[in-house]
């Protein structure tokens, strides 16, 4: 099983100018595994198709990744075809990872998807994608999508991409198995991960597919020190039959490692780290991946 640490940045980054290129020089430099973007349109995190063809474009080995992309809204065709380019320009280093959308009427709104759409249209957009990547040409018929015949290059360099899914809720868990090549959940206990995992094997199972024990990950949110209030208060409403809430969100790089081996002991191997708390200037940066670099990188293998 091959251990593996990425570093990701939430919602609520700031690196949206000059400072995300120094902090993805360091990423680089200090030998993480991956970067992961986030998206949220009336957030100020940049455009993770833009940052990640920049920090691409920066580094040499650093694998690129989305936690996650909004699909239901996208054309899946334009979508195919920019990360295809993308992943033939990073040399392969795409990982792309999806999801519905956070239930939140401004971004719903942003993206003209009705709620009650959401996952229909995530189901056949994801079908599209996969067959953009994957057949000589695209014939596909459904309710919001339809295409004949429609021929879609380049291909990626990945053979395909591995698409990685995340979600806890039953209903999420199921569309892992039905559909992904990967899990990524976050704000989950190791027994919960081991239970969803079995849940995952056995929908997949059920439709005659296997996902390889390698892609089973865990997306990490961890602050240093004592949470902010307005973060604890924010997590016991997301989990309020949870009492130590450190479980979830580490409070400490002790804490993080101990964590990480807990999720490695059921058999987990990729992981995203988020500081919930982030620094403030490209030292403080610099400082922090130290750090981080110092705890955490050990633990690959």
């Amino acid at each position: 099983m091959k251990v593996r640490v990425g570093f990701g940045l939430g919602v609520r980054t700031k690196l949206n100018d000059t400072s995300f290129l120094e902090v993805v020089d360091t990423l680089e430099r200090l030998r993480f595994d991956s970067l992961w973007l986030s998206e949220r349109i009336g957030g100020v995190a940049p455009d993770p198709l833009v940052a990640m063809s920049m920090a691409a474009a920066r580094t040499q080995k650093l694998k690129i990744g989305m936690s996650v992309m909004v699909l239901p809204g996208r054309n899946p065709i334009v979508l195919a075809k920019e990360l295809a380019t993308l992943d033939r320009m990073s040399g392969g280093r795409l990982l792309p990872a999806f999801g519905l959308g956070v239930a939140d009427p401004h971004e719903q709104q942003a993206f003209g998807v009705e709620r009650s759409q959401r996952a229909k249209m995530f189901n056949e957009a994801l079908a599209v994608l996969r067959a953009c990547w994957t057949e000589e040409s695209v014939t596909f018929h459904g309710d919001f999508y339809n295409y004949d015949n429609l021929k879609v290059e380049p291909k990626p360099l990945q053979s395909p991409p591995e698409v990685w899914l995340g979600g806890i809720a039953e209903s999420e868990l199921k569309r892992v198995g039905r559909l992904a090549d990967g899990w990524l959940p976050s704000f989950i206990t190791p027994a919960e991960a081991a239970a969803g995992w079995k849940t995952v094997n056995a929908v997949a199972s059920e439709h005659q597919r296997e996902i390889e024990d390698e892609h089973f990950g865990v997306l990490i949110p961890y602050v240093i020190g004592e949470p902010p209030a307005a973060l604890l208060a924010g997590l016991k409403a997301r989990r309020p039959d949870i009492e130590d809430i450190s479980t979830l969100v580490p409070d400490s790089w002790e804490k993080l490692v101990a964590n990480i081996e807990q999720f490695v002991a059921v058999g987990a191997s990729k992981f995203v780290v988020i500081p919930s708390v982030e620094p403030t200037s490209v030292n403080e940066w610099n400082d922090h991946l130290a750090q981080a670099a110092e705890k955490l990188i050990p633990l690959q293998n």
